[in-house]
């Protein structure tokens, strides 16, 4: 089977660049999903350079089933971009109100900027002697 890591990392360049379009847009419950998606894609693409597999959404997680260990600042920047898995999208996220009522640039900003962090390592880590 075919090492599909670059289709992975590409895929999640693009997710990072929806999250900037929907921050400009002002649809920052978007912005901070597609940002907690970038960095999901980014350590699944990780994870697939250097043959394993990886399953699931939560960030820090796939972290931690990482080969080596992540920087740890990173791993607290993904536990930050994993709040943003559900509540983004489901009215029932929050206790009251749509899911838009809840994130503004503020958040957008955090998620993007630690979105592309996270995507910046696993690039830089798949370039590298053990991920390529």
């Amino acid at each position: 089977m075919a090492n599909r890591a670059k289709d992975w990392m590409a895929q999640a360049e693009r997710d990072l660049e929806q999250a900037r379009d929907s921050q400009a847009a002002g649809r920052h419950e978007w912005a901070c999903f597609a940002a907690q998606q970038t960095a999901v894609k980014a350590v699944k693409a990780l994870h697939l350079s250097f043959g394993q597999d990886a399953w699931g959404h939560v960030i820090a997680q796939l972290f931690r089933e990482l080969p080596f260990a992540p920087p740890a600042d990173l791993v607290e920047k993904a536990k930050v971009l994993d709040n943003f898995y559900v509540a983004t999208r489901y009215a029932n996220g929050h206790p009251a109100g749509a899911p838009y009522e809840h994130y503004g640039p503020i958040q957008s900003g955090q998620a993007i900027r630690y979105a592309g962090e996270i995507l910046d390592y696993a690039r830089t880590q798949m370039a590298g002697p053990r991920g390529g």
